[in-house]
């Protein structure tokens, strides 16, 4: 069992961010992998043409959430720092969503650390989307996709 003291940040924020620039946060001394994941706001989402997102939340429950996920993911894999950006507000196409950053001496638990993030951040925090397009507006439902990346982080090998 990794040590769950690992360093962690969370914004949930409207404006948006600089890869680059969290990742260099997130290179120090003892640091021997760096991983990263960046999710983009689609303009086609499954058949339906976006050209506004809108992502709701609720403060301070939502930073919890975020939270809570990150410390389980540091208590599971031995990594030095956990850092997740989320954005919420109006958002178009091609704008960057969410940010999940994670280190480690060794790469295979950053990898495995990030993924675990974003698994969870997909179905575990309190994040409502409204997508618009030319066919109207729509909420957007959690997928059985999400639901099964999750699931297999239960799994004994995973």
């Amino acid at each position: 069992m990794a040590d769950s003291r690992c360093a962690i940040e969370i914004r949930v924020q409207e404006a948006d961010f600089d890869p680059g620039a969290e990742l260099e946060a997130l290179r120090e001394a003892q640091t021997g992998a760096v991983v990263s994941f960046v999710g983009i706001a689609r303009d086609l989402s499954d058949g339906f043409d976006v050209e506004r997102i809108v992502l709701e939340h609720y403060p301070g429950m939502t930073e919890r959430a975020l939270q809570e996920i990150a410390e389980q993911a540091g208590r599971r894999w031995e990594v030095r720092r956990i850092c997740i950006i989320h954005r919420h507000g109006t958002l178009r196409p091609r704008d960057r969503i969410v940010w999940v950053g994670v280190s480690s001496t060794h790469r295979d638990p950053a990898f495995d650390a990030c993924r675990y993030v974003i698994d969870y951040l997909k179905t575990g925090a309190p994040f409502w989307k409204r997508e618009s397009g030319r066919a109207g507006t729509r909420w957007v439902d959690a997928k059985e996709s999400d639901d099964r990346a999750r699931e297999r982080w239960a799994a004994p090998d995973g």
